[in-house]
């Protein structure tokens, strides 16, 4: 498997800045709005608990947190809903679009529109999907065939040697239990999701067309229901050059 596109390293420096605005914790306040209603009780529920180590990983403050998991009792809270949308960008490349809305009709228009007016379109249902699988992918601040080692015996499938980090890849159903067999072997998690990996990449390789996917997935990104966004580009230019 491919490591973190330059997407992916991107949007988690992006995440950083952003949880100063608080734009990230009304994303991530969805997100866990959504896994408490299998549960509110995060040692009995993995979804809820990977939500809960994302808002304290973006500093969110732990009423918000705690407000987030009520609303699920809340009879006068909106009631939120998933919805994942498929798309096509700038030379060719697959996008997938993960959101958390109360409102279908507002959060479809704005995704349509910010694919449309940065060089892309809405793809037919199963059209894109058909190129990834879902993965959990854990960041872990490691390096080295030793932490190789370790990533494997806690029951990983893969991972990835890239920039001083590994990029650990494992089963939907695994990824809460690889993560915690990783901390209690003393490895530094940074990041650990449910994604969208795709099972091949389109590669990037013109300046002009890479900065334009990277508008196109910021664009995405900056929509309020957005809560993930994943892409097969492989951008191999540097665009700080």
């Amino acid at each position: 498997m491919s490591g973190h596109s330059k997407w992916s390293t991107i949007k988690r420096e992006k995440g950083a800045k952003d949880a100063k605005r608080g734009a990230v914790f009304t994303k991530i306040g969805n997100q866990i709005a959504i896994a408490a209603r299998s549960g509110a009780d995060p040692t009995m529920n993995s979804a809820l608990a990977l939500a809960i180590e994302t808002a304290k990983q973006a500093n969110m403050p732990n009423a918000n947190i705690q407000r987030a998991i009520d609303r699920v009792s809340d009879k006068n809270a909106a009631v939120m809903e998933e919805a994942t949308y498929e798309g096509y960008g700038p030379g060719g490349i697959g996008i997938i679009i993960e959101t958390a809305t109360d409102n279908k009709n507002r959060t479809f228009p704005e995704v349509r529109n910010a694919l449309t007016k940065n060089g892309g379109r809405v793809a037919e249902a199963g059209s894109v999907m058909f190129q990834f699988n879902r993965k959990g992918v854990i960041v872990v601040a490691a390096s080295g065939e030793d932490a190789l080692l370790t990533i494997l015996d806690a029951g990983a499938e893969d991972a990835v040697e890239e920039d001083g980090e590994m990029t650990v890849y494992t089963e939907l159903k695994d990824l809460a239990k690889v993560r915690t067999a990783l901390i209690d072997a003393g490895l530094q998690v940074k990041e650990a999701s449910l994604q969208y990996v795709p099972a091949s990449e389109v590669a990037v390789d013109d300046p002009e067309v890479a900065r334009k996917v990277m508008k196109i997935m910021d664009a995405l990104d900056d929509l309020d229901d957005v809560v993930n966004v994943h892409t097969n580009a492989d951008i191999t230019v540097d665009l700080d050059a």
